[in-house]
């Protein structure tokens, strides 16, 4: 199975210099780590522990077939 994850750098202070959330859009799952293998291990381990939940309680596992990624830009509007 393969998942697509989205990193964002996380601008807190009380997380401390150089996190990164980890997010699972498919799954609406988010996790952070420090830097990006960290934020990428945690959602590994995260996503590990769903698909045991899911099969614990035999419900269905949800497969991402398809995605895409993209960005926009607002000029001057603020």
């Amino acid at each position: 199975m393969t998942y697509t994850i989205i990193y964002e750098k996380i601008n807190d202070a009380s997380f401390g210099e150089g996190y990164f959330y980890a997010h699972l859009p498919k799954l609406d799952l988010t996790t952070h780590g420090v830097g990006i293998e960290g934020a990428k291990a945690a959602a590994l381990d995260l996503l590990k522990m769903w698909i045991e939940e899911k099969k614990a309680n035999n419900e269905p596992i949800i497969r991402e077939e398809e995605s895409f990624y993209s960005k926009i830009e607002l000029q001057d509007a603020l």
